[in-house]
């Protein structure tokens, strides 16, 4: 019999993990099957009871579940219970357990992509959801040398660098703000859902101060370049989109299920192809 795994999240019909999963089910001949469940927030206690009922192998939390899943696991890894977001969770004999695997995932692409190291860096993170928690602990990790935040409810950043406790320089900003300081920063990131298909004109801030050669990441990876991402690129910017986080956040937590790392090259060709593009 497979095991099955899946995704919940909402909306989910887009997401291209089901695809992604299933072809490197297929590849290591694993008898297995992924597939994406769309849960209200409303029903997400009760989707998640149908973890254990159906006994689900394991499965992956997006938007806009990551924190709110928390209280409903059986046991929460350390580093996801520090960043208070789950993208991940493994059913080990009927007990779920909660991981993240969205920060270590993104750091891992962005490093790789750009030839970044991110240590001693100035970094501006947009956003402070689910994602950015992950990514905003990782980056920490990773020695950079302060990691400001800027978010349209500036309690909520706030919210974020109180709970993630870790001993960096983060400061807080509006949109406005923060546009304003661009040239101060040598890494910028987008970890919201704007400019996501199909609202493929809007940006997440202004790039008029952006200088060049700073690396500009954008978590979006449909389209696989946001019109953000096209003007920092004619701003001579460094530009990352958010295939390789998806790509390796993803097989972190296949690893998990699993216990074997795939082949992320095949993944990679697999999203890439789905998405319209070509692999280099």
């Amino acid at each position: 019999m497979k095991q099955l795994y899946g995704v919940i999240g909402c909306p989910v019909h887009h997401s291209l993990s089901p695809l992604m999963h299933n072809g490197v089910f297929q590849q290591l001949g694993i008898e297995a099957y992924y597939h994406a469940f769309h849960v209200e927030k409303d029903q997400l206690p009760a989707a998640i009871q149908g973890l254990k009922a159906l006994g689900i192998a394991g499965a992956n939390v997006t938007i806009p579940h990551k924190t709110a899943v928390m209280p409903l696991l059986d046991e929460i890894d350390e580093m996801a219970q520090r960043i208070g977001a789950v993208n991940t969770i493994v059913n080990e004999n009927g007990r779920l357990i909660g991981y993240n695997t969205d920060g270590p995932g993104f750091v891992r692409a962005l490093c790789e992509e750009t030839k970044t190291v991110i240590k001693g860096k100035r970094i501006l993170l947009v956003g402070a959801g689910g994602a950015a928690r992950g990514i905003y602990f990782a980056l920490a990790s990773e020695q950079a040398a302060r990691i400001d935040i800027c978010n349209r409810t500036r309690s909520t950043a706030t919210q974020l660098i109180e709970e993630a406790d870790v001993s960096i320089d983060s400061s807080v900003y509006s949109i406005e703000e923060a546009e304003k300081h661009l040239d101060e920063y040598e890494i910028i990131i987008n970890t919201t859902p704007v400019g996501l298909y199909p609202n493929v004109e809007a940006m997440p801030l202004s790039l008029d101060r952006l200088e060049a050669d700073t690396v500009v990441s954008d978590i979006i990876y449909n389209p696989l370049e946001t019109k953000w991402l096209q003007e920092a690129r004619q701003k001579r910017a460094i530009v990352q989109n958010g295939v390789g986080m998806f790509i390796y956040q993803g097989a972190l937590a296949f690893e998990k299920w699993t216990g074997i790392f795939p082949d992320v090259k095949r993944m990679k060709q697999i999203v890439i192809q789905q998405l319209g593009g070509s692999v280099c």
